[in-house]
């Protein structure tokens, strides 16, 4: 290919991108996340990473991200240095909406388990999204059972487990699901929920 051609093609990406993202112009991914992280939170999103960083949470985030919310995901509001329970929890206290992904190995984890303890606690509106389970099959997993650090964590668990399972969700299946209808139906009812928070 041709200088000429490459400086075609290359052009019209660069006009597109800056349409998309006309407030990141200029500013490096390591500014974004720090400018993020100084800010408030609208949403927090609760996953499990294994089953649902590079699916669902990080789809989320990012539609999220281009609607002008301001949402908290760890691997992408959290740098180096950050304490973990510091700043989950101040996500967690700014956010005014929490999304709990429920995956497989959620209830595995004493790490989601704090986040969706926390949300219900602190009166969040939660939005559960069960994937690849059903809300009947949430229970503290053997794993967190062994790791919490009382019997009190399990009994706060086990409490935000049953506010979730009375929560109604979105549920989906990955295997048959629509990616981006999950995303945009997600996303829109964190919009909504958002506006309503603010009257």
């Amino acid at each position: 290919m041709s200088a000429s051609a490459m400086r075609r093609v290359v052009a019209p990406r660069r006009a597109a991108v800056s349409r998309i993202l006309p407030n990141y112009q200029g500013m490096t991914a390591a500014t974004t996340r720090k400018a993020a992280a100084a800010s408030t939170v609208d949403v927090f999103l609760s996953h499990r990473g294994v089953d649902t960083k590079s699916t669902v949470a990080g789809l989320l985030y990012d539609r999220l991200a281009q609607m002008g919310v301001r949402p908290f995901l760890d691997c992408r509001s959290m740098e180096p240095g950050d304490k973990i329970y510091e700043r989950v929890d101040a996500g967690i206290r700014q956010s005014r909406v929490g999304v709990a992904i429920f995956s497989p190995g959620y209830c595995d984890s004493v790490f989601c388990l704090h986040e969706l303890a926390m949300m219900v606690e602190s009166g969040k509106k939660l939005i559960p999204i069960f994937y690849d389970v059903k809300p009947s099959e949430l229970a503290v997993g053997a794993a967190a059972s062994s790791a919490a650090e009382s019997p009190e964590d399990l009994a706060r668990y086990a409490r935000a487990i049953r506010e979730a399972k009375l929560t109604v969700g979105l549920t989906f299946d990955s295997k048959k699901g629509d990616w981006s209808d999950l995303v945009t139906r997600t996303s829109n009812v964190v919009l909504k929920c958002l506006k309503q928070a603010k009257v």
